[in-house]
Formats: structure tokens, C-alpha cells, sequence
């Protein structure tokens, strides 16, 4: 897992979430997670299975947030959960051994222990920066991913008001993979905010 880990923004669906989607992976995301909270279960269902097609026609990964039965349903790859879903236990109970489960952790070191130790595929961090899908959450430094990169054995991901133009410090500190929903789907040009993104973790930009 390396490169940009797009998330899909609410109010997006139907053909105008998967065209948003299929510009995101044109430009180079390698992880695409479904996160839509609402309660309209046939929607979601369409939604997550047009866009698991998509994921695979473009060789990346697909990830539901939350949603263990969607994530089932839909044939994603896996899952991401936080505070209040399920446990890793229950998802792979559900999923199978071969899912991907990631967690969120925050800005809390104990809490990615014990996604280690609970056998989690990444885990990921955050906020870094002010973001407007979550403006209360807890803000995490970078301290994180350097301590991750030196004693966790997993990849990891810094989410929260990233952009290409603020994301280099984080990569530079450790993250395997940064998150983005409104610093590209937000973007006139999507594509091109996803190529401008997925071309800092090329080699040659991060030994500059």
C-alpha cells in the first residue's frame, strides 16, 4: 500500500460518484474507500458495487467504510472502521482471513498498538491539517508516522485536510499513503489533482 488513498465524498452517487471515481483512479489512486453514512441501503449497495468493478478494472484496492454487510455484499477487498465499529476480529469473522482491515487511530499511539497486536492490515492517522469533512476532529502530528515508520511493521496513512500542495511533509515523515476526499474531488480537474498527488511518492520526487 503506497501511493494516494482516495475517499469518496458524500452527496456524490449514481453515475456522478462513479465518474468522480473513475477520474480519481485515472490519476493514479491505488486505494478507493466508499464512505457514504446515509441510510439508503439500495443506493449504497448500487453505489459500492459500481464502484468495486471500477476498482478492479483499474487494479486498485476498494475499501467500505463502516459497513461490514456492504463491504460482503459488494465484493470489496475490505474494510475500514473506527472508534465505534466493528472489531478486526468481527470483520475478518465476517469477511474471511483475506480481507484488508484498516483502523483509524487518531492521534492516539496506544489505540495503533493495538491495531498491531489485533492483526490490522494499516492502520492510519490524523487530522494533520484543518479539515472540512471533520472540523472538530482531534489534530495528530507527524511525530506519528516517524515513531510508526520506526516500531510498526504496518503501512500507514495520514488523512485530514491533505492536499498536493500540503502532503510532502507527511510522506516525508512516514506515510505510506495519504487520504484525500475534498483536496480532489472538490478540484475542477480531478485526474489531475490525483496525478498531482500520486507523483509525490514517485522515487525521484522524494529523494529531491
Amino acid at each position: 500500500m503506497r501511493g494516494l488513498y482516495a475517499i469518496t465524498p458524500e452527496g456524490l452517487h449514481g453515475a456522478t460518484l462513479v465518474e468522480a471515481a473513475a477520474q480519481a483512479l485515472a490519476g493514479g489512486a491505488r486505494v478507493l474507500q466508499y464512505r457514504d453514512k446515509s441510510g439508503d441501503r439500495a443506493r449504497r449497495l448500487a453505489d459500492a458495487t459500481a464502484l468495486c468493478g471500477l476498482c478492479r478494472t483499474h487494479g486498485a484496492l476498494f475499501i467500505v467504510n463502516d459497513d461490514l454487510e456492504l463491504a460482503r455484499a459488494c465484493g470489496a477487498h475490505g474494510v475500514h472502521l473506527g472508534r465505534e465499529d466493528a472489531t478486526p476480529e468481527e470483520a475478518r469473522a465476517l469477511l474471511g482471513e483475506a480481507a484488508l482491515v484498516g483502523l483509524s487511530c487518531y492521534d492516539e499511539w496506544e489505540r495503533a498498538l493495538q491495531a498491531a497486536s489485533a492483526g490490522a492490515d494499516y492502520i492510519a492517522f490524523g487530522a494533520f491539517y484543518p479539515s472540512p469533512t471533520k472540523p472538530g476532529a482531534v489534530r495528530a502530528g507527524p511525530e506519528l508516522l516517524r515513531r510508526a515508520r520506526r516500531e510498526l511493521g504496518l503501512p500507514v496513512v495520514a488523512i485530514g485536510g491533505i492536499t498536493a500542495e500540503n502532503a510532502q511533509p507527511l510522506i516525508e515523515a512516514g506515510a505510506d499513503m495519504v487520504a484525500v476526499i475534498q483536496g480532489l474531488f472538490a478540484r475542477p480537474d480531478i485526474r489531475a489533482a490525483a496525478r498531482r498527488i500520486s507523483a509525490l511518492f514517485e522515487p525521484s520526487r522524494g529523494a529531491s
